[in-house]
């Protein structure tokens, strides 16, 4: 499992295994965000089964999937108030991560300075430069 921290907030990473949930609970995180659409996966790592093993872990979980390239403004507002309004640090993850990068950045554009926002996603490992005009709007 990759720890690619954004800020004190967010971490993302690539698909995670119901098993690790555990872990991320012992590691802190308070809320798991699901952004990758259960068409893309097996049951095995479905939004229901990743919301059970939430649950048992005591965790909060969302499932708000993301079609690549298909960032719509609610999509993006719900990330935002999923982030700002959990209890503590959240944990999104995707395919790879940068779907849920890029989500959290499009919902802080015009809160954070694009650059703090693409040095944030950098740090983490994100290239979010292809957005940079969008984050500045």
């Amino acid at each position: 499992m990759d720890f690619n921290r954004i800020n004190d907030r967010l971490t993302v990473s690539g698909q995670i295994t119901p098993e690790e949930i555990a872990i991320l609970a012992e590691k802190g995180f308070t809320t798991i965000i699901d952004n990758r659409p259960d068409a893309e996966i097996g049951p095995e790592h479905g939004s229901e089964t990743m919301a059970a093993a939430a649950q048992e872990a005591g965790l909060a979980f969302a499932y708000l999937p993301i079609v690549p390239g298909q960032f719509t403004p609610d999509l993006i507002a719900e990330m935002g108030r999923l982030i700002d309004e959990a209890e503590g640090p959240v944990y999104a993850y995707c395919r790879s991560g940068t779907r849920s990068t890029t989500a959290w950045a499009l919902s802080r554009a015009g809160n954070l300075a694009p650059e703090e926002i693409l040095k944030q996603a950098a740090g983490a490992g994100y290239d979010l430069s292809a957005i940079a005009a969008l984050l500045a709007r």
